[in-house]
């Protein structure tokens, strides 16, 4: 994407560390509550039903489940198991973050930045420390996106086997939670519309300009459109051979007409239910937990970050302003990546949302952010110091919340939560 200075160091290893020491914070207390908590009780009872070759939470893809139902078998059903597998992804997702932010901008500041503010994001955290299916569709769809923007610009024998990864990747994503539909498309319509723009008429056959030279639309369709759908597709396997409700392999649209149903049945009203415009101003959150458990008052409340949430939402207009005025095509790219995602949920049917749906859109708003932070990084004086007070805010943040997202020992009863209650929605 951008080309950047030859003396610009890949962060890889600080970014290896940042992904393990996001990994010793999730891992500590991780099998506390120790019971089902929060829908936990609809994905670790279908992984359980899935063992003995039986479906239930039909609404949703297998992937995610299948990885639970594979933590029973080998650790145990207990909750440390349920958990350990969205650690692990919720660690390498991060990793995975950090490699899509440095093959887009080979920016080493935004790189590390843009970590640290997903890390300390709220989301990414919670939703690591829980058995729900979203952190797989994330991680999964941020590697997937990471080998894609490897791939461009260059040479076609280094290109190909990463855009064939970058097809599993997706087609698993997509084969754990739907969220990641709208992002997993981008890769295949940026390849079009700029071959599209460089090659005219030809833009099929072509194959000597980028995004990468030497591999054609057509070739590029295969991996980028064919090669995730057959993944996809290969996720449900299991399923056909179950004794009980098997999925037939030659009506998988009918399958996913029932699915769609299913999402739209859900009706009901919810105390936590909440709107895209409600998640960009972190204007209601979701309560995973509260209640005395496991010997003490203890709390998961799923939010934003209160600084960088919002903080990110100028910097998205900025984005679009440096891709459009600036031509800087990696801050275009997450801004459409951010717009794409939250799109999907502002035309979404589906009647009954919550904020856990924001953890992809805000992941790549987090990216933005970075960008944006990187530059004044670049600059000089106030405008640099700037940049750094907005990294220690938000970790200041994080720490203060903490207690409050992570089901730690909390201090005064019933009424524990009040001193992080800045406004009344989010009660």
């Amino acid at each position: 994407m951008d080309s950047a200075p030859a003396s610009r160091r890949d962060p890889i290893g600080w970014s290896a560390i940042i992904a393990l020491a996001f990994l010793a914070l999730v891992w500590h207390r991780l099998g506390i509550p120790s019971q089902i908590y929060f829908d936990e009780v609809h994905y670790v009872h279908a992984a359980r039903l899935l063992l003995e070759e039986q479906r239930v939470n039909l609404e949703h893809p297998m992937v995610a489940k299948e990885i639970i139902a594979a933590a029973i078998v080998l650790l145990g059903d207990r909750p440390l198991a349920w958990r350990i597998p969205s650690a692990l992804f919720g660690a390498f997702g991060l990793f995975a973050f950090g490699r899509l932010l440095w093959w887009a901008s080979r920016r080493r500041f935004a790189t590390l930045a843009g970590m640290f503010l997903v890390a300390t994001g709220f989301a990414w955290f919670i939703q690591s420390r829980i058995a729900m299916l979203d952190i797989f569709s994330a991680s999964l769809g941020m590697a997937g996106l990471w080998q894609f923007a490897a791939a461009l610009g260059q040479p076609p024998s280094a290109a190909r086997w990463r855009l064939a990864a970058t097809g599993v990747l997706l087609g698993l994503a997509m084969g754990a939670k739907w969220s990641i539909v709208p992002a997993a498309m981008l890769p295949g319509l940026a390849f079009l519309a700029i071959r599209l723009r460089k090659e005219g008429r030809h833009f099929l056959t072509a194959a000597r300009s980028g995004p990468v030279a030497g591999i054609s639309l057509v070739e590029a369709a295969f991996w980028l459109g064919v090669l995730p759908l057959a993944v996809y597709w290969a996720t449900y396997t299991p399923a056909f051979f179950f004794r009980h409700s098997p999925i037939s392999p030659l009506d998988f649209i009918g399958h996913h007409r029932h699915m769609i149903e299913l999402q739209d049945s859900v009706i009901q009203p919810h105390p936590y239910r909440s709107v895209w415009y409600q998640w960009i101003v972190n204007w209601r959150p979701v309560w995973y937990l509260y209640e005395p458990v496991d010997g003490v008052q203890r709390g998961v409340l799923l939010l934003g970050n209160p600084f960088s949430m919002l903080a990110g939402l100028p910097a998205l207009a900025w984005c679009l302003w440096a891709g459009i005025r600036r031509q800087r095509i990696d801050a275009l790219a997450f801004a459409m990546m951010y717009l794409t995602s939250i799109g999907m949920w502002i035309v979404s049917e589906k009647p009954v949302q919550f904020y856990y749906h924001y953890l992809i859109p805000s992941t790549f708003l987090m990216g933005c952010l970075a960008l944006a932070l990187d530059a004044m990084w670049q600059a000089s004086g106030l405008r640099r110091w700037s940049a750094a007070v907005a990294i220690v805010v938000t970790g200041g943040m994080f720490a203060w919340f903490y207690p409050i997202i992570s089901a730690a020992p909390l201090d005064g009863g019933e009424q524990a939560f009040a001193k992080w209650m800045w406004l009344d929605s989010w009660r």
